[in-house]
């Protein structure tokens, strides 16, 4: 069976193949520049390669906004830019650790569709070497003049919702603050 930890490395190289065709969507051609990054961060296997990657492709601030839930509007200015790095450490440790267990085999790129939000969902399937496959869709925003990784659903969620899961739960303990889930995040990245 697919475990969860097992999609989510393979997650990370969920969109590639090697040469762009004719007629390509822009969103297309853009998943595999993320799979070319993601592909050697895999191969690296570092927290701080994978973190070079999700800081050059995710959208870490509207992720960002998200996961904190209704939280949002207690983070100060102040604690803002270490948030936002800290939310693409959480997601290079897991995607680290998860590299370390399962090895793709190959992947592949399927069809761009926009969304009724006008956002584009790029199918793509992943191959373990395992033989085991699943299906990940990519949902790209268009922010600051070029795509951004939003989300990416596979077995039947987002990812963003259970890393909204987490950091909600956190917050909604009592003696939990902003300033503490910042401070877990930035050590995750080792800074």
């Amino acid at each position: 069976m697919l475990t969860r930890r097992s999609f989510f490395a393979g997650l990370a190289f969920a969109a590639a193949t090697s040469a762009a065709q004719a007629g390509d969507h822009p969103s297309v051609v853009y998943m595999r520049q993320v799979a070319k990054d993601m592909l050697a961060a895999h191969r690296q296997g570092t927290i701080s390669a994978f973190l070079r990657a999700i800081q050059r492709h995710a959208d870490l601030h509207g992720i960002g906004d998200y996961v904190l839930g209704s939280y949002r509007d207690k983070l100060p200015a102040a604690l803002s830019a270490r948030y936002y790095r800290g939310v693409g450490n959480y997601m290079a440790l897991f995607f680290a650790n998860g590299s370390r267990d399962y090895t793709i085999a190959k992947y592949e790129i399927g069809d761009a569709t926009v969304d009724g939000d006008k956002n584009v969902l790029v199918d793509s399937t992943v191959y373990l070497i395992t033989g085991r496959s699943y299906s990940a869709t990519w949902k790209l925003v268009w922010v600051n003049g070029g795509y951004k990784v939003r989300d990416v659903k596979v077995l039947g969620f987002w990812m963003t919702n259970q890393q909204r899961s987490d950091f909600v739960s956190f917050m909604g303990k009592p003696d939990h603050t902003i300033q503490q889930l910042v401070d877990i995040l930035t050590k995750m990245g080792g800074r």
